[in-house]
């Protein structure tokens, strides 16, 4: 099995795919800004490879440059993640 394959369930990885999701949802980036912060040769640590395996990011051409961003699995994914995160509102009675 590949790091890949072993990774998706690695709370790290995990944890770095939402990091990368966020960090594309923050701002435009370009293929080249995204494999410069995020790339990696460990094999421990697919994040980009993973996220892509999983249909989180998107990229299209504009301009003549590739643009980077969470696709509406990846949006979803940050969605559900700050509704978990946010505390719940007291109950009135």
């Amino acid at each position: 099995m590949t790091g890949a394959g072993n990774s998706a369930k690695d709370p790290v990885v995990e944890a770095l795919i939402l990091d990368l999701l966020q960090w594309l949802a923050n701002g435009e980036r370009t293929y080249e800004e995204v494999m410069e912060a995020w790339r990696t040769s460990c094999p421990r640590l697919t994040v980009w490879e993973d996220a892509n395996d999983r249909g989180l990011i998107a990229s299209e051409q504009v301009n003549g440059r590739k643009l980077i961003r969470p696709s509406r699995s990846g949006l979803a994914l940050l969605d559900q993640r700050s509704r978990r995160q946010r505390p719940e509102a007291p109950r009135r009675p």
